[in-house]
């Protein structure tokens, strides 16, 4: 699916703004057919953005079911006689779409984009009501999965990852236009061999018409062409993309009518680079690469998830000013603005899927058992696989074109120790390497299946480690904690694959200190950190660090979670903490 943009053949109309907005509780909406007309007993809400924070009403932050958006807008009247799509970037968890009385698109998952093909519904020039239905419940068919459970009290949403249930339209809403003709995918795979870059390319498009590309540096300057609806494209002297590099070559595809006038055209940044996993090395561009940043999370006050310019950039900042080179889309794919302004800079990502939670070891991020087997018929079972394996597919879809992605992640934390986890899980990389065959992929293993016992790990490519020594196990006593987490690292170490450590953290309170070894204090936070990368330092597989988190998060309430997840290294809005000052003097050279 293409990302709506402007071109000498495109153009988007943002629909971002205050729509209405109604709570659904009895689920009478598409009954009553709340879609014909104004929605019922509506409110104003802002989208892109999470609903939940914005309404000053526990019970509506808290709530669960179904919830109605709707919107009136104009189609631009230059717009006669083009498709016309409407797309949306993410709908949380779930969405059904209506433009005018008809039904034009549902989508299930809620990090990914969807469109529909509105042309046959709307007239340039006229305005058109827009009502999207969206359902935030999780169940064992969900990814991330959770369970409606009656309590004397009434039903209650649970789920087991640790964040909360954020819900809405998180990203912008799109009205785009194109001729009949159109592209529809544009894949682009780079490799190089010496200084030359190798860009290969693959279009596929709607309608006859011939194709025609050409690749551009970042001055303009066309260095490469060529006919045909694919093919490998030769750029001599190429300005690799690189850690800390951005460069951005661009490629235009071009559609072509049989009298040569151009009826597509679509922009695609390209940034020439290989990765490859070579025994415990990882390696971009053919030299090795050592993670350091963050788990992060879209979390913001007031409009939690939702897409905002500003914190995006103030949070590259900060990562440029921590030293960071990299970040984990924890625990969800991100943003595409994220994904493209990563590409513009030279970050490195880790890229996941919203597979978190599939573990009834794990309750909040807190171990114990949640009183259901994870894998059965009757909780994740072979339907949650497919729902999985979409949630992979659509991930893949929206960011192979991406450099700055240099490994898949394709669940967080799950069952990995048992028969069924090792079932599960199989086809599932078995499908992403199918999907993309240029980057490595693995998912994150959690404290729960230690070296040993894990039987998902020997599908993956890079082992991935979740682990808290230090904070849930051997709490305060971090010379302990040191003893243990080598003898378990230089276990994994032994299979000769490179290793990352996805998570470690200690939460903190701000402004809290203590002489002694406290945990929750600042000094405790800095300790931890340090014992943690000298542990890092003595295991010649470890390849990256990436602290838990890169600031406090909104969760479920919880006696362990007060205020939210505490484990950031700058609180919620953004400010440094001691551990953000210590991360600073070990991350960059010039301090």
């Amino acid at each position: 699916m293409l990302r709506p943009q402007d071109t000498a053949t495109r153009d988007r109309k943002r629909l971002d703004g205050l729509w209405r907005f109604a709570l659904d509780p009895a689920a009478e909406g598409r009954t009553a057919r709340w879609f014909a007309g104004p929605l019922p007993r509506s409110r104003d809400m802002a989208v892109p953005a999470s609903f939940n924070d914005v309404i000053a009403d526990p019970a509506v932050r808290d709530y669960f079911g179904d919830l109605w958006y709707q919107n009136t807008v104009r189609v631009p009247h230059g717009w006669d006689g083009r498709r016309i799509v409407l797309h949306f970037e993410s709908v949380t968890h779930r969405a059904t779409v209506w433009v005018g009385d008809v039904e034009v698109a549902s989508h299930e998952g809620g990090y990914t984009p969807f469109a529909a093909d509105i042309t046959e519904h709307v007239r340039a020039g006229e305005p058109i009501r827009v009502t999207v239905l969206v359902n935030n419940t999780l169940s064992f068919q969900t990814i991330p999965p959770g369970v409606i459970e009656d309590t004397p009290a009434g039903p209650r949403q649970r789920y087991w990852h640790d964040f909360f249930n954020y819900a809405g339209i998180h990203r912008p809403v799109w009205l785009y236009q194109t001729g009949p003709v159109h592209l529809t995918d544009v894949t682009v795979r780079t490799d190089l061999d010496g200084a030359t870059g190798i860009v290969e390319y693959t279009s596929a498009a709607s309608g006859s018409a011939r194709t025609h590309v050409v690749l551009r540096d970042a001055t303009g300057r066309a260095v490469a062409e060529a006919d045909g609806a694919e093919g490998a494209l030769t750029v001599e002297n190429v300005h690799r993309w690189a850690p800390g590099d951005g460069y951005l070559y661009d490629l235009e595809v071009q559609l072509a009518d049989d009298t040569g006038a151009v009826v597509d055209a679509y922009h695609q940044s390209v940034g020439v680079r290989t990765v490859k996993v070579a025994g415990n090395r990882f390696l971009i561009n053919g030299e090795p690469f050592y993670f350091t940043g963050f788990g992060k999370h879209e979390d913001l006050a007031v409009i939690g998830k939702g897409h905002n310019d500003a914190f995006m950039v103030h949070d590259f900042e900060l990562l440029g000013w921590i030293g960071a080179n990299s970040f984990r889309t924890s625990h969800y794919p991100y943003s595409e603005d994220v994904l493209d302004y990563a590409d513009r800079h030279g970050i490195v990502l880790i890229d996941e899927t919203a597979a978190v939670g599939l573990n009834m070891g794990l309750g909040g991020g807190i171990f114990g058992a949640q009183g259901y087997t994870t894998f059965s018929p009757d909780t994740v079972n072979d339907v949650s696989r497919a729902v999985h394996a979409q949630a992979i597919r659509e991930l893949v879809d929206r960011d192979k074109n991406h450099p700055s992605v240099v490994l898949w992640s394709i669940a967080n934390e799950p069952e990995s120790d048992t028969e069924g986890a090792e079932n599960y899980f199989r086809p599932l990389f078995e499908l992403t390497r199918e999907l993309d065959p240029t980057r490595p992929v693995g998912f994150v293993n959690v404290m729960l299946a230690p070296y040993g016992s894990c039987r998902v790990s020997q599908f993956a490519d890079v082992l991935m480690l979740n682990r808290y020594y230090g904070w849930y196990t051997h709490t305060g006593d971090l010379a302990a904690a040191e003893q243990a987490w080598e003898q378990e690292l230089r276990g994994w170490a032994s299979e000769n694959k490179p290793i990352i450590i996805t998570e470690y953290g200690a939460d903190t309170y701000p402004g809290l200190h203590s002489i002694g070894n406290q945990p929750w204090t600042e000094e405790y936070q800095v300790e931890y950190l340090d014992m943690n990368h000298r542990v890092f330092d003595r295991i010649d597989a470890v390849v990256g660090e990436h602290v838990w988190n890169f600031a406090d998060f909104a969760t479920t309430s919880g006696v362990m979670r007060v205020g939210g997840n505490k484990k950031g290294v700058f609180t919620r809005d953004r400010q440094p903490k001691a551990a953000a000052h210590a991360l600073r003097r070990r991350w960059r050279k010039d301090t």
